[in-house]
């Protein structure tokens, strides 16, 4: 056991639906799991939950997430469970969450109340509904970037409650130079081989730069480079409308041999691994932005916008790669230097998942 005390741990979101916070929940739970300690998670449930229970986890399925007054009713029995299981941490991971928990802990003694803490996942819209996420003891900004949106508009938050803790990814899950087994490949039925492939991972949204992308994959055919787009992702499905323009656009630039649409996908580990360059063209800031990560550990090389905690991801492991945002023609110029010259990615990532879970636990 990693310390004396075996401690008791309650992290708080709507789900554990897919996602990078659901993903950094679990990847905590089975860390505390590992280090001796109980972790308990207040979620609604979803796909990730096996996982979470598998791992040794505790779940308590409480629909903290829902956006309606009689959410206010759970207060009374977070507080209760709070109390009765002496719990030692209460970990805050969501707005709506958050209230629920945060109006829980007030209502215990100072004497005998958890230690709070409060991780800033993104840039919310800033008002008094977000201003929960900075109500915690410690106050987990997940990069630089957020640090700044936290101290601009929040600035009764003091630094010394503020911790940036990048989110990090198990290099063993994502080695340098890995490639995907054989039966991958024999089940893998998209024409990759002798193309030079570029990958835009996200969900399939105006603000992730899908529209551009087919932009960006047409200036790289014009100039007779053999490109082929994967465009990994799904869209809401009350967003569909969305995709069908990405299609009628495709369609109308003669592209449909050179871009697809792969819809959401389990293997984007494998994806990346045998694409040339991975990018990312989201309009906004990402506050971290986990699969450039991921792609950056694979060693693959990766150009995108320099804003947000990409852009932090990119200065520290390939700084050629970061991109005026919006500035399709450069980023177009990149990808043809690349395609003569492929850059080297340092290996030396500091954004490891062990780092991160070290640093959270050490809070």
């Amino acid at each position: 056991m990693a310390s004396e005390k075996r401690l008791t741990v309650v992290q708080m979101l709507p789900a554990l639906e897919m996602g990078g916070v659901e993903k950094g929940t679990l990847e905590m739970s089975r860390f505390l799991v590992e280090q001796g300690h109980r972790s308990i998670v207040i979620s609604e449930g979803g796909q990730m939950l096996p996982a979470l229970m598998d791992q040794g986890g505790e779940h308590l399925n409480w629909p903290v997430g829902v956006k309606h007054l009689w959410t206010l009713r759970l207060i009374n029995r977070v507080r209760d469970f709070l109390i009765k299981n002496h719990v030692d941490i209460l970990h805050l991971r969501s707005r709506m969450p958050a209230w629920i928990g945060y109006l829980a802990w007030r209502g215990i003694p100072p004497n005998n109340r958890p230690r709070l803490v409060t991780t800033v996942h993104g840039f919310y819209s800033v008002n008094p509904y977000s201003a929960v996420m900075t109500k915690g003891e410690r106050v987990i900004a997940v990069s630089e970037s957020v640090r700044c949106y936290i101290r601009k508009n929040y600035p009764k938050t003091s630094d010394n409650r503020i911790e940036v803790i990048h989110r990090g990814v198990d290099p063993l899950r994502y080695p340098y130079g890995f490639q995907p087994d054989k039966e991958w490949y024999s089940n893998w039925h998209y024409p990759t081989a002798d193309r030079y492939v570029v990958t835009l991972p996200g969900r399939l949204t105006a603000w992730k730069g899908q529209m551009e992308f087919i932009e960006l994959i047409h200036h790289l055919k014009q100039d007779n480079i053999p490109v082929l787009g994967l465009i990994v992702g799904e869209a809401h499905p009350r967003r569909l409308q969305f995709k069908e323009k990405l299609k009628n656009r495709i369609t109308s630039l003669g592209l449909e041999k050179d871009i697809i649409l792969t819809g959401q996908r389990r293997d984007l580990r494998e994806i990346m691994a045998i694409s040339d360059v991975v990018l990312s063209m989201s309009k906004d800031p990402e506050a971290f932005g986990r699969t450039t990560l991921e792609a950056l550990s694979l060693g693959k090389p990766v150009a995108g916008y320099e804003h947000g905690g990409v852009a932090e991801q990119l200065q520290a492991l390939l700084p050629e790669g970061q991109i005026p945002v919006g500035d399709v023609q450069s980023l177009s110029h990149c990808l043809r230097h690349w395609y003569h010259e492929r850059p080297e990615v340092k290996r030396n990532n500091p954004f490891t998942l062990q780092n991160m879970l070290r640093k959270t636990h050490g809070l």
